[in-house]
């Protein structure tokens, strides 16, 4: 795999996702979670998606449990969640793994591309942020206190 659109992912729903269909979008992939310190970032998340989304702009969420078990629920739950608490209107994908010997490859391929502080490779917690370009290179990575408002001039540049 050399680009993020040659990825294939489940919606929430269980649907095969082709990532090739954002190909020429400027993506955020976001692993979220609905129970963690971090989650109000959905509200700045889905300003920013609205604010570009139509310039080419996408957010994918990934719902991820393996930080303090703070994504216990299941495709319904989180979708509900999502929509009911912050509006969420970006597509939310299957619930996955970032870390580890089951770590969906999309996040293999990310975290080589784009390592995070001192080269460590693994995520370090919920709302972590890749950004991809229209090329489907990822251009650069955001800690989970880097907040959506802080990422728009990076968004902003690319679409």
């Amino acid at each position: 795999m050399s680009e993020f659109y040659d990825f294939n992912i489940k919606t929430l729903t269980g649907k095969d996702a082709d990532l090739s269909q954002y190909k020429g979008n400027v993506v955020l992939a976001v692993n979220v979670a609905s129970k963690c310190g971090f989650t109000p970032q959905y509200e700045g998340l889905e300003k920013l998606y609205q604010e570009y989304k139509d310039d080419g702009f996408v957010i994918l969420g990934f719902p991820c449990n393996q930080f303090g078990a703070q994504e216990p629920g299941e495709g319904d739950e989180i979708a509900e969640f999502c929509s009911v608490n912050y509006g969420v209107s970006f597509p939310i994908m299957e619930k996955i793994d970032v870390n580890g010997p089951d770590a969906h490859p999309l996040y293999d391929w990310m975290k080589k591309e784009k390592p995070g502080l001192a080269g460590t490779k693994n995520v370090k917690w919920n709302f972590t942020k890749f950004l991809i370009d229209g090329d489907g290179n990822v251009v650069s990575r955001f800690g989970p206190r880097d907040k959506p408002e802080s990422i728009e001039k990076y968004v902003k540049k690319l679409v």
